[in-house]
């Protein structure tokens, strides 16, 4: 354990970004005007090495979410306690606002894809997350921010839509909403449903964090890339989140081709100034 002193973890404000390897020694030189950094949780659990020293001196610039792919909380397996240990190490030593991971599943027989699977919406299945989330809560010893899907497909066994399987989630662990805006326009859009529609079956308190990214047009269907800017529509849909919502935190993801800081600090600034706008 670290006896590292951090600043206290209040509540984060505007429009941060996403981590990303390369960027480290531009942050630490030039200590850039960004509210608050997301950090992978997956990158930073081991017991040691540069990748912690790394987390820690970010830490100690910048307020820090951590947002993860690893808690499989969609599987039909047990929750792996050896990984949710090593999280509950990692929050301890970084002290973040948020601990969020997505509504998902990512293993099976203890076996990982390292892909974030989509779950047929069903009782049974939000049975299982529910237990899931709330387990991981109690490991925790906080609440959960949990993300919603994109998906490619519809399962016949689904007994009912998204919004009400996510909403169920919410109502029976207590956890909260990081609502990623790109994933709902990518759904809304491969299976024609209304993402207005969408937004307002949430529970109007329960989004504490937005995310916003790049997709990719595919012909018939849309990728959830995570490798380009923001595109019209979904600055379009995150403007409606806001009017919904209100001024929730709000960060630019991008995880494949990632293109030099600036280009990132651009978006950002463009979300900060529809939040500045808004509200």
């Amino acid at each position: 354990m670290t006896d590292k002193q951090f600043p206290a973890a209040s509540s984060i404000v505007g429009a941060g970004l996403g981590l990303r390897s390369s960027h480290y020694q531009h942050i630490f030189e030039m200590k850039p005007d960004v509210p608050w950094f997301e950090l992978l949780s997956d990158n930073y659990m081991g017991e040691g090495g540069l990748p912690i020293v790394r987390a820690e001196a970010i830490r100690e610039l910048y307020p820090i979410t951590l947002h993860g792919v690893g808690m499989s909380l969609g599987s039909a397996d047990p929750l792996n306690v050896d990984y949710m240990a090593r999280l509950k190490r990692l929050v301890d030593r970084l002290e973040p606002t948020y601990v969020s991971d997505h509504i998902a599943w990512v293993s099976i027989d203890g076996k990982y894809t390292h892909d974030l699977l989509p779950l047929p919406y069903t009782l049974e299945a939000q049975k299982n997350i529910i237990n899931k989330i709330s387990q991981a809560q109690d490991i925790l010893g906080r609440t959960l921010l949990v993300e919603n899907p994109s998906s490619y497909l519809m399962f016949n066994s689904s007994e009912m839509s998204e919004q009400e399987f996510v909403g169920g989630v919410l109502a029976q662990t207590g956890c909260q909403l990081l609502l990623d805006v790109n994933n709902l326009y990518v759904s809304a859009q491969n299976h024609d449903f209304s993402a207005n529609e969408y937004l307002s079956a949430l529970p109007k308190d329960r989004v504490k964090e937005i995310h916003l990214a790049g997709y990719e047009d595919r012909g018939d269907y849309l990728f959830d890339s995570h490798g380009h800017t923001v595109h019209d529509p979904v600055w379009l849909l995150y403007q409606k989140a806001l009017s919904l919502f209100g001024a929730v935190p709000t960060l630019i993801e991008w995880d494949t081709d990632v293109p030099d800081f600036e280009v990132l600090l651009g978006e950002s600034k463009k979300a900060q100034r529809i939040l500045d706008e808004v509200f």
